[in-house]
């Protein structure tokens, strides 16, 4: 039976891959796509939502969810992502709306009706995923895993200390790592290891399909933050982590450690304090990525982005 999953994000380059690799997949039961404030506001990368699932010719239902992070005043990656949060290609325009519903009143409903089977992909900040375990504290037993990309176990991106997910709102971060329910983390230790480099990019474009050349174009606009930041080939392929490790765990180096979100105030606010060598003696409330088989990640995205001809 296909997993049912629940991918909740702020598209996003990135993001706009996990879906398609996530609706081009049989293994999984795609219930919605939740978007959050992010990359770019939340009427964006509700837009961008839609867009990609008019690529992907999709009739998964998408709703919106917070606009704004639970204590903090926004931030948000136009200069990653540019204005839209999808410059580069060409953008349909999308022929349905959002349901009516808010993300996180379906999220509840949705791990209510499925107890013990969904679970729920964060690639963005985490407050629609607070949100909803605040709201609806019996949740905690009945998620079956929660599988976000954010933080890092060394240094952060937007902050020397902050990724930018964890930083957008990390009480939020908090609510959830302290919550119980089992989680996976994808920071930026092992994204970092995942550069959409030319060759990479190639194996889109070598699809001849236009999905295939949405995600090579995608690629090549993501690519050059990354070359003017750290003087690389191609952009990290952040989020399609979570959903490729649902897909193909053995791709992954994976530890279980406690992390501690710091909501103090100063430089370190949003750092995902990874006890790498457990030397806290707390227990693991995580698993969290460690490596992966670059290489191996790009030919399953490719191959699945190809399902759609």
């Amino acid at each position: 039976m296909p997993l049912p999953v629940i991918l909740d994000l702020d598209p996003g380059h990135d993001d706009a891959v996990n879906i398609l690799l996530a609706l081009s997949s049989p293994e999984l039961r795609v219930l919605g796509l939740t978007t959050v404030f992010g990359n770019v506001g939340l009427e964006r990368t509700t837009h961008n939502a839609l867009v990609t699932r008019e690529i992907a010719r999709s009739d998964v239902p998408i709703y919106a969810g917070a606009d704004r992070p639970l204590v903090l005043p926004r931030i948000s990656a136009e200069s990653v992502h540019g204005a839209s949060g999808l410059d580069g290609p060409h953008l349909p325009a999308p022929t349905r709306s959002t349901e009516p519903e808010h993300a996180a009143d379906f999220i509840i409903r949705s791990v209510r009706e499925h107890a013990g089977e969904v679970v729920l992909v964060p690639t963005g900040p985490l407050t629609n995923i607070a949100l909803a375990l605040r709201l609806a504290p019996d949740l905690i037993s009945k998620i079956k895993r929660i599988v976000w990309m954010g933080g890092s176990t060394d240094t952060g991106n937007w902050t020397p200390a902050a990724e930018f997910n964890a930083l957008a709102d990390p009480h939020a971060a908090k609510v959830v790592f302290e919550s119980g329910v089992p989680l996976s983390m994808f920071g930026l230790n092992t994204s970092h290891q995942a550069i959409a480099n030319p060759a990479r990019v190639q194996l889109f474009r070598k699809l001849g399909t236009e999905v295939g050349e949405f995600v090579a174009v995608l690629l090549e606009f993501f690519a050059e933050h990354h070359r003017e930041r750290y003087g690389w080939e191609g952009g990290a392929l952040h989020d399609p982590l979570t959903v490729a490790w649902l897909l193909r765990p053995e791709l992954f180096q994976m530890q279980k450690m406690y992390v501690e979100i710091d909501t103090s105030a100063g430089p370190n606010l949003g750092r995902t304090v990874a006890d790498v060598w457990h030397v806290t003696g707390k227990p693991a409330n995580a698993e969290v990525a460690l490596g992966v088989d670059a290489d191996g990640f790009f030919r399953l995205i490719a191959e699945r982005i190809g399902n759609f001809g």
